[in-house]
């Protein structure tokens, strides 16, 4: 089986990571049904007016370099969620600066046959303090990049959110 991201028809196989308790309660209800999930994801610069690298880890699944994200728990507000889905993953503790963008993204399959579709809230956010490491089973490389070197496995999508998140006053984003 291929391991790597891969859509098809607005779909997308992924790999398994940790689930959430309160997830694995909701599958034993509904089986492998679609469930739409609130996720968190960061854009985390060094500096929150001039901005030289960003914040990104190497998940521990597909071995993809990707954007700090997680799934909000029952009863958080976005904004915490991050800041603590953040300095869980990657030992480093934030600032949030602005959302940056709000979208449903495509239905996601896992290898078990759940499926889920994200409604993925990006912020914008700044280093406050903390030496990046890999702090949990979610990535194998936690590390800063600079803004014109980001690793060739960073996806079109993650590419886009730095982009988006450059201006620190910057509209949000949203499809209508």
């Amino acid at each position: 089986m291929n391991r790597s991201l891969v859509t098809a028809s607005r779909s997308v196989k992924v790999e398994c990571v940790p689930t959430p308790q309160f997830v694995l309660d909701l599958r034993q209800h509904i089986g492998t049904a679609t469930l739409l999930l609130p996720g968190v994801q960061s854009v985390v610069f060094d500096d929150r007016h001039d901005p030289t690298t960003v914040l990104l880890a190497q998940r521990s699944d597909n071995h993809l370099w990707h954007l700090p994200a997680g799934i909000m728990e029952p009863g958080e507000q976005p904004a915490p969620a991050l800041v603590r889905e953040v300095l869980e993953e990657t030992g480093v503790a934030i600032r949030i600066d602005r959302l940056v963008s709000l979208r449903t993204l495509p239905t996601a399959t896992y290898p078990n046959g759940d499926q889920v579709q994200f409604l993925s809230c990006t912020f914008r956010g700044h280093y406050l303090s903390g030496e990046a490491h890999v702090a949990d089973d979610e990535s194998i490389a936690v590390d800063w990049y600079d803004l014109d070197e980001l690793p060739d496995s960073l996806t079109p999508r993650d590419r886009e959110m730095i982009t988006r998140a450059l201006p620190v006053d910057g509209p949000p984003y949203f499809e209508v």
